[in-house]
């Protein structure tokens, strides 16, 4: 069973006057902030404000870097290269890197926002990019990601930390994926259940596909959506739930 585990959310995607999530809520819930670095949200200042709430709540501080696409909150597959990917997500790291240099921080790790993040756990090439910019960005950063994923393989070609991820508020497949967004048994709707669910995650190290089959899971991070409208309630719940079990919460690369 595994004892200490990292709970993270995704903030900062607030954008200018428009605002997304209940981030000041869920900072003092969780242990590693992933920060959107402006492509898919965000924006230079709630990028300073995001940091220095992570700072003050003493939560590790991550890159979240997603495609170039606003409108759709990162979240609809684009034709990228390889090439273009590394950019990207360089560019992105290391600037969220200088906010948190100058806030008083370091970055931690970097986790790929939405489509990229599917795109990089089944794309050979793409994954071997974002884990590149990782490495290159300096700092020994981890890259999270899906377990027994492109991802998770290219980090290990590379030489780049890699932690393992799990979403406490989505449901997977046969294949240990993640159910589409767009399907309606896609999502864990009740705080409770999502964080007993959790716990036997990471007791047996499998999880009930909404296919009915049990499928091997591993996880050194759990993810919470900072764009759940129920996003304190989940983290209340599970992290609740993780301390009665005896699990340790301890933020990536501490």
């Amino acid at each position: 069973m595994k004892r200490c585990i990292d709970l993270n959310c995704d903030l900062g995607e607030s954008y200018g006057p428009w605002r997304m999530g209940h981030d000041e809520e869920v900072m003092g819930l969780v242990t590693s902030a992933n920060i959107a670095c402006g492509f898919h949200a965000g924006d230079p200042s709630t990028m300073r404000r995001t940091v220095a709430l992570a700072v003050r709540a003493g939560v590790a501080v991550g890159a979240h870097p997603g495609l170039p696409d606003r409108l759709g909150f990162g979240r609809r597959a684009m034709a990228v290269t390889a090439e273009d990917t590394y950019a990207l997500v360089l560019y992105q790291v290391g600037a969220l890197a200088a906010v948190a240099r100058a806030g008083g921080t370091e970055l931690s790790h970097v986790k790929p926002h939405g489509a990229l993040y599917t795109m990089a756990s089944s794309d050979d090439a793409l994954a071997e990019a974002v884990a590149a910019a990782t490495r290159d960005a300096g700092g020994g950063l981890v890259l999270v990601g899906q377990p027994f994923s492109a991802s998770e393989r290219a980090a290990a070609r590379l030489g780049v930390p890699f932690a393992a991820e799990v979403f406490a508020d989505r449901t997977y497949t046969a294949d240990g994926t993640l159910t589409p967004r767009h399907r309606p048994d896609a999502f864990v709707r009740d705080p409770e259940a999502a964080a007993a669910r959790l716990v036997e995650i990471l007791e047996t190290g499998r999880v009930l596909a909404v296919s009915g089959e049990t499928v091997p899971l591993r996880a050194d991070t759990v993810c919470l959506h900072g764009d759940n409208p129920e996003a304190v309630a989940f983290a209340r719940a599970v992290r609740a739930a993780l301390e009665r079990a005896g699990i340790e919460l301890r933020p990536l690369g501490r």
